[in-house]
């Protein structure tokens, strides 16, 4: 918006003294011209929209400080200031469904109540996922399996399992590698989300998140509803290649035991800060077999841990000891 300018000097236009053009009966008071008339309208109306919607409860920046610390000490994620209002309308949920008024009760119960710090963690963790989801990878991830010669157990571990999406995609892969529906693969899918990973065991997509796929691979890998046709599930020859469990990636101690061929761990480490993808990058690599491959998302880089592990391109890494090909 483009303010008018300050009246010109007298004899520039029409008006030449303080009251000149005001009505008559106006005790001489210079009436408002019109566009000033309407800029104060626009003014007050974008102040009347600009205010702020009254929340429901308190959220002071020491409340989204003591938040941040809590979730990035229990779950390594690096909150921004940018996602306030996200933590606002995910715990708010949690507030009405505990019957706490204020924040800091909230916070309180964190401390006595360990299952709440489950849905806690549950709340403010994202998870976007989808069949094939970067598919490069699991090109890439074809022609390793079928380098593999050694009758030994495939050990994959998906460490970002969320629904189930990318571990079914990693055991549809194996399924297509080997031509069989009992390819020698084991993978472990993990999750710090138990709710998502309930869901990825149950192994049931609507329409509408299987449709991306090839009709051959629906026609092969699942089942379809009898009484409702929307509803996709997971063959049974699938699931039985994938151990679902929850693994805090900060945890002391992790479950899942190598040597591993390949760690699916993409978009997670987007979420830590620097010196935690370090920590857990260290932890990754003696799990790794030396020819292992750890699979990244497409918006990271592990530069800064350029002593544990070397790319080879499209966001795959393997160990520094890693022979050539």
């Amino acid at each position: 918006m483009v303010l008018p300018p300050h009246s010109p000097p007298p004899g520039k236009s029409g008006i030449t003294s303080s009251n000149a053009g005001a009505p008559p009966g106006s005790g001489g008071k210079t009436a408002r011209p019109p566009l000033a008339s309407a800029v104060a309208k626009t003014l007050s109306s974008i102040q009347a929209n600009s205010t702020p919607q009254a929340r429901e409860f308190e959220f002071t920046n020491t409340d989204f400080e003591r938040i941040c610390k809590l979730i990035h000490a229990h779950a390594g994620i690096a909150l921004s200031p940018a996602k306030q209002d996200m933590v606002y309308s995910r715990l708010a949920r949690r507030l009405r469904a505990c019957g706490d008024h204020t924040f800091a009760q909230y916070l309180a119960r964190l401390e006595r109540d360990k299952k709440e710090w489950e849905t806690f963690v549950n709340s403010l963790t994202t998870n976007l996922t989808s069949f094939f989801r970067e598919a490069h990878h699991f090109e890439i991830l074809a022609e390793q399996l079928k380098r593999i010669t050694e009758k030994r157990p495939i050990k994959i571990w998906c460490c970002a399992a969320s629904t189930g999406e990318e571990p079914y995609s990693l055991a549809i892969t194996a399924c297509e590698a080997f031509a069989s529906m009992n390819p020698p693969v084991q993978i472990t899918a993990s999750d710090i989300d138990t709710m998502v990973l309930a869901q990825g065991q149950a192994g049931q997509y609507r329409k509408d998140r299987v449709d991306r796929m090839p009709p051959s691979y629906l026609g092969r890998y699942f089942t379809r509803g009898a009484t409702d046709p929307d509803i996709y599930t997971v063959r049974p020859e699938l699931k039985r290649l994938i151990t679902f469990q929850r693994i805090n990636l900060l945890g002391p101690a992790w479950s899942v035991q190598g040597p591993l061929d390949a760690i699916f761990c993409r978009n997670v480490m987007i979420y830590f800060d620097k010196p935690t993808q370090y920590g857990i990058l260290k932890r990754f690599v003696p799990l790794l077999r030396p020819e292992g491959q750890l699979y990244a998302g497409h918006s990271e880089s592990f530069m800064h841990a350029a002593d544990l592990l070397r790319s080879r391109g499209r966001t795959v890494y393997v160990r520094l000891d890693a022979p050539p090909r």
